[in-house]
């Protein structure tokens, strides 16, 4: 299509619809769920575990964070580990960060031979939706780049209980549109014809989140 048919076209558009107004959209659908943040948080984990992730409580505190995070990496014998700026600033400087634990902190410059270097992943979160067990990354200093969540074969997420709402539609009104999300439903999963079930084939075979509430 040339440019001036292209905007013709458009011009027609416009003619047609100059002046209407969009007809108003119903909203049936649940905006909220009625339910106290302990049994949101409760929810959460019991939905995750449905799809196969791990689940560790700790208590929401940068301390204990950082220790529950360090005693993971020790207990798995994790090598190195990449993270997000705001993460290992605050939740990999201390114990995590020692001799036994290599962290690398991503500065953007990552490739995805990097990244595939390193054993895990730590990041935070800018939610997660109890309903639907879900946990939402969108990019920020805690979350960090898509590729380092994506590459690495184990992640462990921190999710605050702040963070937990009931449903997507809470989520959506949070979430700011513009950034780069990520929705992650448990790990990384597929199936082929005959359903046999192969992890870690579109992102990370184990997913780890500390729920911090």
């Amino acid at each position: 299509m040339t440019g001036s048919a292209r905007e013709e076209i458009l011009s027609r558009v416009r003619a047609a619809v100059a002046g209407a107004e969009a007809p108003a959209v119903p909203r049936g659908y649940r905006r909220e769920v009625e339910a106290s943040a302990s049994q949101l948080l409760e929810l959460l984990a019991d939905r995750l575990r449905d799809y196969r992730a791990e689940v560790v409580p700790v208590p929401d505190d940068d301390a204990a964070i950082a220790q529950v995070l360090a005693d993971q990496l020790t207990e798995r014998g994790l090598r190195s580990v990449v993270a997000p700026q705001a993460v290992a600033r605050a939740w990999l400087a201390g114990p995590a960060g020692g001799e036994a634990v290599q962290v690398v902190v991503d500065d953007g410059t990552l490739t995805w031979q990097d990244l595939d270097g390193v054993d895990a992943v730590v990041t935070g979160a800018a939610l997660a939706i109890a309903e639907t067990g879900v946990v939402v990354l969108d990019g920020d200093a805690w979350c960090g780049r898509r590729a380092v969540s994506l590459v690495p074969d184990l992640h462990l997420c921190v999710v605050r209980g702040r963070q937990v709402v009931g449903l997507p539609t809470e989520a959506v009104s949070r979430l700011q549109p513009t950034r780069p999300q990520t929705w992650i439903a448990g790990p990384s999963a597929t199936s082929d014809i005959e359903l046999d079930r192969v992890e870690g084939v579109h992102g990370p075979r184990t997913l780890v989140v500390l729920l911090a509430g």
